[in-house]
């Protein structure tokens, strides 16, 4: 099953951080990828996120303005399990 790409926009890139937004339309996907940093993810909507994972599907609801922490090494791809677009900040610290 094809599904639209999920858009990333780098907003700061040093050799501290980087920071993108991602929007999501609905059904959206980034595509798998493991993270090679520690990154908070800051939701700018409300929405839910499907996650492909190696151990299965799980579910993670976004709350806007409630931040959360994720260590390096997580592998996934991320969909956008809402019927409106979703939109939140990665910050990954290098």
């Amino acid at each position: 099953m094809s599904r639209p790409k999920a858009v990333p926009t780098v907003q700061v890139s040093n050799h501290r951080v980087i920071v993108t937004e991602w929007r999501f339309a609905p059904g959206a996907e980034t595509g798998w990828h493991r993270h090679g940093h520690d990154y908070v993810v800051v939701p700018q909507t409300h929405g839910l996120l499907l996650l492909e994972t190696p151990e299965g599907r799980k579910q993670a609801p976004l709350v806007a303005g409630q931040s959360y922490y994720r260590d390096a090494g997580v592998e996934h791809n991320v969909i956008n399990g809402s019927d409106h677009e979703v939109v939140f900040v990665e910050i990954e610290a290098r």
